[in-house]
C-alpha cells in the first residue's frame, strides 16, 4: 500500500507568522479617531467641543479646491457661519453694555441705593453745580424714602409721574408739589434741561417736608 504525504498538504493551510498584517488607511484612521474620542476628548467642555467642531467644519469646507459648484457652496456656508458668529458676538456685547442702564422713563437705575445714599450723592453733585444730576438724585431720594417708610409700595420700573400719583394719593396735601417734582425730573433727564440751583433747592425742601409727613390713608 502506497503512503500519502499529508505533511506538505497540511502545511499549505497554515499561514506564515512572518507575513505582515495589511491594515487599510481608512481603518487606521477610524481606530485613531475612536481612541482620541475615548481618551483626549472625553473630558472636553461643551464650549471647547463646539469651538473645535466649528473650526473643523470650516477647515473641511476650505480644504476643497474652491472651484465648481462645491467650491461656491463652501464659500457661501463659510460666510453664513461667520455672519452668525458676528451677530452672536454683537448681541452679547450690547447686552453686557446695557446691563447697567435704567429702563426708559424709570426713576431708579439698576443699582440699589438707600434714600440716605441718594441724598448724599445729590449734595455732592450740587456742590459741583451739576444741577441736573443733583435734581435726579434728590428725587430718587424722595422715592426711596417713601418706599422705605411704606408710604408707597416698591415697584420696579416706576416712572416719576407714577410715583407722584401714588404718593399723592397717600399724601394729598403734597400731591401738587410731587407732580411738579416729577415734571422737573423728566425735564432734566429726558428733555435735556440743565436744571437750576433754585429748582434743586425747591426739590430739597420738598424732600425735607415729605420726610416728616404722615399719610392720610393707609399705604
Amino acid at each position: 500500500m502506497t503512503t500519502v504525504p499529508f505533511a506538505p498538504l497540511a502545511a499549505s493551510f497554515v499561514p506564515s507568522l512572518d507575513s505582515p498584517v495589511d491594515v487599510g488607511r481608512d481603518q487606521a484612521a477610524d481606530e485613531a479617531a475612536r481612541e482620541l474620542s475615548r481618551a483626549a476628548y472625553q473630558h472636553e467642555s461643551l464650549f471647547d467641543r463646539l469651538q473645535r467642531e466649528i473650526f473643523q467644519f470650516i477647515g473641511d469646507l476650505m480644504s476643497g479646491d474652491g472651484t465648481g459648484t462645491g467650491g461656491v457652496l463652501s464659500l457661501v456656508l463659510i460666510v453664513v457661519v461667520l455672519v452668525v458668529l458676528a451677530l452672536l458676538l454683537l448681541w452679547a456685547l450690547r447686552r453686557f453694555s446695557g446691563s447697567g442702564r435704567a429702563e426708559p422713563g424709570a426713576v431708579f437705575g439698576r443699582r440699589e441705593r438707600t434714600a440716605a445714599e441718594h441724598r448724599s450723592e445729590a449734595e455732592r453733585l450740587a456742590a459741583e453745580e451739576d444741577w441736573a444730576g443733583a435734581i435726579r438724585e434728590r428725587l430718587r431720594a424722595v422715592a426711596r424714602d417713601l418706599e422705605e417708610r411704606a408710604v408707597v409700595a416698591p415697584l420696579p420700573g416706576r416712572t416719576a409721574m407714577e410715583l407722584a400719583e401714588a404718593a399723592g394719593q397717600a399724601l394729598p396735601s403734597h400731591a401738587a408739589d410731587l407732580r411738579a417734582a416729577a415734571r422737573l425730573f423728566d425735564d432734566v433727564t429726558y428733555g435735556e434741561a440743565g436744571g437750576t440751583r433754585e429748582e434743586y433747592l425747591t426739590l430739597a425742601a420738598l424732600d425735607e417736608r415729605l420726610r416728616s409727613a404722615r399719610t392720610g390713608v393707609t399705604a
